[in-house]
């Protein structure tokens, strides 16, 4: 059976971290089989579900590299979640109810005050067909509750919890379609797993009493259940699940310069204990992907390490990469000498500005300004080698070490430190390296 795995977004809003590092380790199971990744759109809330949040969603899969094996919308499927829905109520496995939120509200009050689990009484198993046609008569509609088989332990291996076990009879029956005939998550979902032939569910712990029901629901439709792993949700920085992880996404992340491999390469190692390396690619990031390998533990998203690993990102990339995103005149050997200095691609034009001038001149001391005349007179005889240019000060001067280097760093970049000068010198070229040591000077 080819493994097929499922990233289900609502269209609701733009997709923040979590969400898309509930997508890469989905899209990294299935690519290290060879398997098939699918988009589901759970656009069921038509209030809410908006078009260009469809769209925003497939260009992060895209700028990610992840782009979908197939696609399914929720909003198109109406139809075989009535007929599956019906099959249901003809095998009794669904049950209208009545209650308001604040009947509801009351019982489980009523319940916690005895010291019992808050579950739902099934009141409404009690109706008589005239009791529904009254009330019926009356213009109430009813919401439809899933019964759970409170005989049947509900049990499954999780590839990342283990062995998970839960008692139906102390479980409420869900709730799965509203009075309006609207849906909730949980069954449209399972029938879109059966359908769509998903293999394997991996999603965050959350969901974990989501499973739970659903695991009956699968029975009930005749279907095997798909193998399902919970790995623990994201935490920031200080400790705790932050506001911002809740809406840092694709966007924000772009404008801060980093590259869509920096953030993979994190978010594919993220809650194991395995070293990120920005050295991987996807295919190796797939190939070495082990639920096993995921702890039990808050996930800690760090900013400031995901700009550590885009470094280390940015200090890999080929020109043909970055070519269209450097500054006019910005070849690969420019691109070679300012790429070990820059965190984002964004800083290269700062280092390509070090280049093409204007520099501030610095203020130097007297014996400085006169090393740097003699510069300027070996400069004229070596060119713009940098080598040979501070081997020949080194033995007209007889200084070395930063006394040697230093002032022709700062008289030719502006800069106390910065790329490698061997690599720089040429780029500047002798006639500006010449202009510069002399307004140093």
């Amino acid at each position: 059976m080819t493994v097929t795995t499922r990233f289900a977004p609502s269209p609701t809003g733009n997709l923040h971290v979590g969400n898309i590092r509930t997508a890469l380790h989905n899209w990294l199971l299935a690519k290290q089989v060879a398997g098939r990744f699918l988009l589901r759109i759970d656009d069921t809330d038509a209030e809410r579900s908006r078009e260009d949040y469809v769209t925003a969603i497939r260009a992060d899969l895209a700028w990610l590299g992840m782009v979908p094996d197939g696609e399914e919308r929720q909003s198109a499927r109406f139809d075989l979640y009535e007929g599956e829905f019906q099959r249901l109520v003809a095998m009794g496995r669904v049950y209208r109810c009545y209650e308001t939120a604040q009947e509801l509200d009351l019982k489980r009050k009523v319940l916690l005050g005895r010291g019992l689990p808050p579950i739902y009484d099934r009141a409404a198993l009690a109706l008589s067909e005239a009791d529904h046609a009254a009330r019926a008569a009356a213009g109430e509609k009813p919401h439809w509750r899933f019964l759970l088989d409170r005989e049947a332990a509900i049990e499954w291996q999780d590839g990342i919890r283990g062995p998970q076990h839960f008692d139906p009879a102390k479980m409420s029956d869900p709730v799965v379609r509203r009075a309006d005939g609207s849906w909730l998550y949980l069954l449209p979902s399972v029938i879109d797993d059966v359908a769509m032939g998903i293999t394997d569910v991996l999603r965050g712990e959350d969901h974990v009493s989501n499973t739970a029901t659903q695991v009956q629901m699968f029975a009930a439709l005749g279907a095997a259940p798909p193998r399902f792993a919970h790995e623990a949700l994201l935490t920031g920085a200080e400790g705790k699940l932050s506001k911002r992880l809740g809406s840092l996404g694709v966007a924000e992340l772009r404008e801060a310069g980093i590259e869509p491999e920096a953030l993979v390469a994190l978010l594919a190692r993220l809650g194991t204990s395995d070293p990120v390396d920005p050295a991987l690619d996807a295919d190796a990031l797939a190939a070495s992907f082990t639920l096993s390998h995921f702890g039990r533990a808050p996930a800690r998203f760090d900013e400031a390490e995901l700009h550590r690993v885009n470094a280390g990102i940015v200090h890999r990339l080929p020109f043909a990469r970055v070519s269209h995103l450097l500054p006019d005149g910005m070849g690969e050997a420019a691109w070679g000498a300012i790429r070990p200095n820059v965190e984002h691609i964004g800083e290269a034009a700062e280092w390509w500005r070090v280049v093409t001038g204007p520099i501030a001149v610095p203020v130097l001391e007297a014996e400085d300004r006169a090393y740097l005349g003699a510069a300027a007179t070996a400069l004229e005889q070596t060119g713009a080698d940098w080598p040979a240019l501070t081997a020949a000060l080194k033995e007209a001067t007889g200084r070395k070490g930063k006394a040697l280097f230093l002032p022709l760093r700062q008289a030719l970049t502006g800069m106390d430190h910065g790329p490698d000068m061997a690599a720089l010198l040429p780029l500047i070229g002798q006639g500006a390296a010449l202009e510069r040591l002399r307004a140093a000077n």
